[in-house]
């Protein structure tokens, strides 16, 4: 565990009193003991590691079966089906700790750190008092996508004459988390590029191997009959070249459909962010003018 996350940890125990939701104990990155990317992305690097030792493994499982198709489609067609393989497996990777991480954002919009008397209204009378409700309950609120708006349109709220104002920054800080969001699918974006024109690589490289026997079984050969054989040969390499191809779709398809629904998911927390910071901040809140201020 981190020093930072360790030390925050011992203060609340010494104080005898745990937040509701810690950051540290509900992101998949910090309780391994990861530094942890920001918001739903993960760090790059972790999961390049983590992809090359499930390849690892993967190639580790098939050597035990070597009589296998798989085993035979995934180490007997060159370098290009393993590059395949762990592009995917890093695709895959990054998805599903995606999953992880929204499932530990998606806790924030359980607590409630307004009271839940319908009376009650939000206003520069009682802002502080909810702010420190958040820090009881929420442990570094910044790394929350719901409470970080929180923060930063109550923090600022002595600054503003009007709810539409509270809003605006709200809608902003939305816009903000939405390009966030968005650009955490670069990587895999790419990945899903790659991954099929590995396979047309590999299927093309496979060709010219299989056209290049095919010139010199002709250049070789003497009659037809003696060309039969060898074309028969050629024949099983260029259905065999093909293989890459289908291993790069297939790969792609996979990653294609998991990021559609992670990415649909994300999409449904952003709004139920938006939907949470309404009816719990602009709905409740009252610009009144603070006697003391």
């Amino acid at each position: 565990m981190p020093r930072e996350n360790r030390n925050q940890q011992d203060a609340y125990e010494k104080s005898g009193h745990m937040p509701q939701l810690a950051f540290h104990r509900v992101d998949p990155e910090r309780r391994i003991g990861l530094p942890a990317g920001r918001y739903t992305q993960p760090i790059q690097l972790t999961v390049i590691v983590l992809a090359g030792f499930i390849t690892v493994a993967v190639y580790g499982g098939l050597a035990l079966i070597p009589d296998h198709y798989i085993t035979q489609s995934l180490t007997q067609r060159g370098w290009v089906p393993r590059a395949i393989v762990v592009l995917t497996t890093w695709s895959l990777l990054i998805l599903g700790c995606k999953v992880l991480k929204l499932r530990a954002q998606r806790k924030a919009l359980r607590i409630r750190i307004i009271p839940d008397d319908p009376t009650f209204t939000l206003s520069l009378l009682n802002v502080e008092s909810v702010l420190e409700n958040m820090f009881e309950r929420v442990d570094r609120p910044r790394d929350f996508v719901l409470f970080n708006r929180v923060q930063l349109a109550l923090s600022n709220l002595r600054n503003m004459r009007r709810i539409s104002d509270v809003g605006e920054v709200l809608e902003s800080q939305a816009n903000t988390d939405e390009a966030i969001f968005d650009s955490s699918y670069t990587v895999v974006r790419g990945l899903v590029w790659a991954i099929p024109v590995l396979g047309f690589i590999g299927t093309v490289l496979g060709l010219s191997a299989a056209i290049g026997e095919f010139g010199q079984v002709l250049s070789a050969a003497n009659d037809i009959e003696t060309i039969k054989p060898a074309l028969q040969q050629v024949t099983g390499g260029l259905s065999v070249a093909f293989e890459t191809t289908l291993q790069g779709l297939l790969g792609a398809l996979g990653v294609q459909l998991m990021l559609t629904f992670v990415r649909r998911a994300e999409e449904g927390f952003l709004d139920d962010c938006k939907e949470y910071c309404q009816r719990n901040i602009v709905n409740r809140l009252r610009i009144l003018e603070d006697p003391g201020g």
